[in-house]
């Protein structure tokens, strides 16, 4: 008598973003994606570059889809094979040219953030709240979209102190005072004011990320000090991820120094550094 082997059930699609391409043949990609359930990921789309591949219209950056991929021996491989890709539910917003460096600033990030198949199910939600504010088109809202991100992004990784309260004494921080993030000791008093943090904001800036109802009310709260949380943010990235060299920034700044040096009627300059 012949038996049939049980067919393995097929693999769940996986909710995702591509965050980076690299070429891998004449017709196929290796992508970084950033899923939901797994986390950060490695695979190679097979034939993608392809003028018929109907994944071209599909993996793109800032645009939600859903993927499936191969079977291997492990989950924990190193890379997996794309077997499918399709747009998501919500699909995700255009975004216009002025705001794709503030996008690729959020993939650098989490691209030297995360380690691979380590999933952050908060974190993705966090990516996908801040696309439409980056994509709105006002630069203040984007900005504020920025440092909620980082901030999110900074306590996912477990960076990211008791914005409340001043790290030394364990003292609640104080209205009216002035305190500085400092990234091997947490939150201190100061006594300079240039790009340093009022107590009000910072307590607000804490209930918003300890409510985490709605990522929109931390860049509500962010928007008070932008200039000053950019410069205290940035400081922490750098510690912690042990590089003050951001890709994103390096090329934005390229742009912005060709535009500088072309005739005003070139076009317009491309948005604010990150």
């Amino acid at each position: 008598m012949v038996t049939r082997r049980a067919r393995a059930p097929a693999a769940a699609p996986l909710d995702a973003y591509v965050l980076h391409s690299y070429d891998w043949s004449e017709s196929s990609l290796i992508l970084e994606l950033f899923t939901r359930e797994r986390g950060r990921v490695a695979v190679i789309a097979k034939g993608a570059k392809r003028p018929t591949s109907q994944l071209r219209a599909i993996l793109l950056p800032f645009q939600r889809v859903l993927v499936t991929l191969g079977r291997t021996p492990s989950d924990d491989a190193d890379i997996h094979v794309l077997r499918q890709a399709e747009w998501g539910a919500d699909g995700g917003p255009l975004m216009p040219p002025g705001a794709l460096f503030h996008g690729f600033y959020l993939n650098e990030l989490l691209l030297k953030l995360l380690a691979r198949q380590d999933p952050h199910p908060t974190l993705f939600d966090a990516y996908a709240d801040s696309l439409p504010a980056l994509a709105c088109g006002e630069e203040a809202l984007a900005q504020a979209g920025l440092r909620a991100f980082e901030l999110c992004a900074l306590r996912e990784g477990g960076f990211l102190p008791d914005l409340g309260v001043s790290t030394l004494n364990h003292q609640p921080v104080l209205d009216g005072h002035r305190y500085a993030l400092r990234p091997e000791v947490g939150v201190v008093a100061t006594q300079e004011p240039a790009a340093s943090l009022d107590g009000t904001m910072l307590k607000a800036l804490q209930r918003a990320l300890d409510e985490g109802a709605h990522l929109a009310d931390v860049q509500r709260a962010c928007l008070p000090a932008l200039s000053a949380l950019r410069i205290q943010l940035r400081g922490l990235l750098h510690y912690h991820l042990g590089t003050a060299t951001w890709r994103t920034r390096e090329v934005l700044h390229s742009v912005q120094r060709l535009y500088e040096a072309a005739p005003p009627a070139a076009g317009h300059s491309p948005s604010t550094p990150t």
